[in-house]
């Protein structure tokens, strides 16, 4: 429980926390104390050297603490109560629940699953900035080691017949042996992928010692698998026993740049970048200790070695509260020389190339403003595209920018109703259904239609009867990149290596690529769904072994009456079926 007070003067003597708020009660400040009468009694003093206490003291109303055992405790608190509460003039790290994370699940036969969702259960790693690069890798994992990734345990499936999973619902593999798969997939998103490798080869000694070849021919595989990722994904470094995270930070007007790349037996395997913000009057040292402090906890792997470009004051009280985390001692770093200090330097640069990103991006979006005479700059812009063949399998498709970047949460697909085919109309029902949703989706700052002056007219209609007109729209006709705008016949035209053009490029190309990802996925659901499933004869095994066997529909199609009366189940009337079906 808190206690609330108007003076410093009544604060105890003892670690704890205090949160400071303003005239309307909103928490605008929260802090940590080794002292807490000591602490605060600083914010008071007739002279403030720092702006920000200067600014911070001019909006304090009330205060009010909460007391802990240690400093640590406070430490603990302090970062809780910042994530909850995110005060105004506190460093944040920003919210990275955008990005994903790999979760083993809490099962007897766990699977291996990408969320971007939290729990007690489970054990998680990331997050991961590059989300294509995790689909990439969790899909390795499960076809190398062959774990299941259905979320009912009902029967052997499909996966099974094409060798994709050791089927433990059908009691194929013990829960012991299934076990050690997970141990190794745990090993490699630790980075342990030496342990791995060591552990696989003892085993495929051991098969071939018992004369199981086929095993041994297996985990073969599962090595060279192994090694080949490794070579291809991590950079190798001297030492083979660092288990390092190197932390470098690049400041901007408003926002920090932090770059944390994790270094696991002695390779760079990955490099991540997060922002934190209301940074504007606090020191590299203040941000990266509030970095460190938010960065690492539940569910993060604590390394045995942080690298820092620079010192930070509490440094003692930050490694004994990660060393609790770890379960056995953290050091953090500032290198001198060698290997370390290259790794820092390499991470501080890494920073200074996202910070300058971000800027570029930030002034295309300005850029944008200028040429398209917008009265604000456009920090969400959505994209809209339709796809179809002949009207069949019509979808359409939002994508949705933020700051510049795709914003991939927001995208959205949407099965046509309009008959076709007709582009017009379907790109009318597509605004229409959208823009209907801005309770609950809000509206964007600019919409970009692929097309010219035809479909820009039929936009704005759209934009006329929902009373949307204040929403900026444009369209962009493909052929000689010309921008449409409403109430003008004259397009404008935007220089060919301007970064302005490059980002409506990009969100018109998203759309177009999302739209026809949809549609292609839809129209083969149809074909598999069309074919075999209405042979008479033809059932769930034999679909299974017909698509084993042969591959593709295509395939099937072209097989004689006599190659699919040799497939396991089925006899010449059930092949002649199948092929008289296609015939």
């Amino acid at each position: 429980m808190s206690t609330k007070v108007k003076s410093p003067d009544n604060l105890p003597s003892k670690p704890g926390v205090y949160i400071m708020r303003d005239s309307t009660d909103t928490i605008i400040y929260i802090g940590k104390a080794k002292n807490l009468i000591k602490r605060v009694k600083s914010y008071f003093r007739e002279k403030l050297d720092r702006p920000k206490t200067q600014i911070l003291m001019s909006h304090f109303d009330s205060l009010e603490y909460i007391v802990t055992n240690s400093e640590k405790e406070a430490l603990i608190l302090e970062a809780t109560l910042i994530k909850k509460h995110r005060p105004r003039y506190n460093v944040q790290l920003k919210d990275d629940k955008r990005y994903p994370y790999v979760k083993i699940t809490n099962e007897e036969f766990p699977r291996v699953v990408i969320t971007r969702n939290i729990s007690k259960n489970g054990i998680y790693y990331g997050p991961f900035t590059d989300v294509g690069s995790v689909k990439q890798t969790v899909k390795f994992l499960k076809s190398l080691f062959k774990i299941r990734t259905c979320r009912n345990m009902d029967g052997p499936c499909l996966n099974y017949q094409i060798d994709l999973c050791y089927a433990p619902c059908s009691g194929n593999i013990s829960k012991e042996e299934y076990s050690e798969i997970i141990n190794k997939i745990d090993l490699f998103f630790q980075g342990k992928y030496s342990t791995i490798v060591k552990n696989l080869k003892r085993e495929m000694a051991e098969a071939a010692e018992n004369e199981e070849f086929e095993k041994a021919a297996v985990i073969r595989d599962q090595i060279a698998s192994i090694e080949e990722i490794m070579e291809k994904q991590f950079v190798d470094l001297v030492d083979d026993d660092l288990d390092q995270d190197v932390i470098a930070i690049a400041q901007d007007e408003d926002e920090v740049v932090v770059i944390i790349m994790p270094i696991r037996n002695g390779k760079i395997v990955g490099r991540d970048d997060f922002l934190m913000s209301g940074s504007q009057y606090d020191s590299s040292s203040e941000i990266l200790f509030a970095f460190i402090q938010q960065y690492y906890g539940y569910n993060r792997h604590v390394p045995k070695q942080i690298l820092l470009d620079e010192d930070i004051d509490d440094r003692q009280l930050l490694e004994e509260w990660l060393s609790d985390l770890r379960g056995n001692k953290v050091h953090i770093k500032v290198p001198q020389k060698g290997v370390k200090l290259r790794l820092v330097k390499m991470a501080s640069k890494n920073a200074e190339i996202i910070k300058h990103q971000k800027k570029k991006m930030g002034n295309a979006l300005i850029e944008l403003k200028k040429y398209l005479k917008l009265e604000r700059i456009p920090h969400v812009i959505e994209g809209y595209d339709i796809s179809n063949i002949s009207g069949e399998f019509a979808v359409g498709s939002k994508v949705s920018f933020k700051e510049g970047k795709p914003n991939k949460k927001m995208y959205k697909h949407f099965r046509m109703e309009t008959p076709g085919p007709n582009d017009f109309a379907m790109m009318e029902e597509l605004l229409t259904r959208r823009l209907k949703m801005v309770d609950s989706d809000p509206e964007p700052d600019l919409i970009v239609i692929d097309g010219g002056k035809g479909q820009l007219g039929m936009a704005c209609g759209v934009l006329e009867k929902l009373n949307l007109t204040h929403i900026p729209i444009i369209g962009l006709a493909k052929e000689f990149e010309e921008i449409y705008i409403p109430n003008s016949s004259r397009p404008i035209i935007i220089p060919k290596n301007n970064i302005a053009l490059h980002l409506l490029q990009q969100v018109r190309d998203e759309s177009h690529r999302f739209a026809i990802t949809y549609h292609r996925k839809l129209r083969s659901k149809n074909i598999q769904a069309s074919s075999l499933d209405n042979i008479p004869g033809i059932g769930k095994k034999r679909k299974i072994n017909l698509l084993k066997e042969f591959g593709t529909i295509d395939n099937v199609k072209n097989a004689s009456v006599n190659d699919l009366a040799k497939i396991k189940g089925m006899n010449q009337k059930t092949a002649e079926n199948v092929y008289n079906f296609y015939h």
